[in-house]
């Protein structure tokens, strides 16, 4: 294998860690979903998940950082293309936004899926 392909490997993944930086960096929300990764870890730790439920919370969490990713490029790609309100703009942001809140819905279910009988069986005690 070539050096060159190694070397543009590694800059493609230096590219998408930037990226997630400036996700994260840029966007209120990819905080949000950074502190609720975070929560559902921890909570998957203390409450001692099967490993089906942590690869249904996984998934979760990891469309929502899909969605979120795809929102804010999609959101920077509009502004650069139309720098005055357009409705199409707004209604392709307006999409992108409704993917995340899709996709963080989802989670919620699966959370409340996942947690909910354990948070049930320690209410019981």
């Amino acid at each position: 294998m070539p050096s060159s392909y190694l070397s543009g490997r590694l800059r493609s993944f230096g590219h998408a860690f930037r990226g997630l930086a400036i996700l994260l960096q840029s966007q209120h929300n990819a905080r949000i979903h950074a502190v609720a990764t975070v929560l559902a870890v921890a909570a998957g730790a203390l409450l001692r998940i099967s490993p089906a439920e942590w690869a249904l919370i996984a998934l979760a969490v990891l469309c929502v950082w899909a969605t979120e990713a795809l929102n804010t490029s999609i959101e920077f790609l509009v502004d650069l293309v139309s720098s005055e309100l357009h409705p199409l703009a707004a209604k392709a942001k307006d999409v992108a936004a409704g993917a995340v809140l899709v996709a963080a819905l989802g989670s919620l279910v699966v959370g409340v899926l996942v947690f909910g009988p354990y948070v049930l069986k320690l209410l019981e005690r």
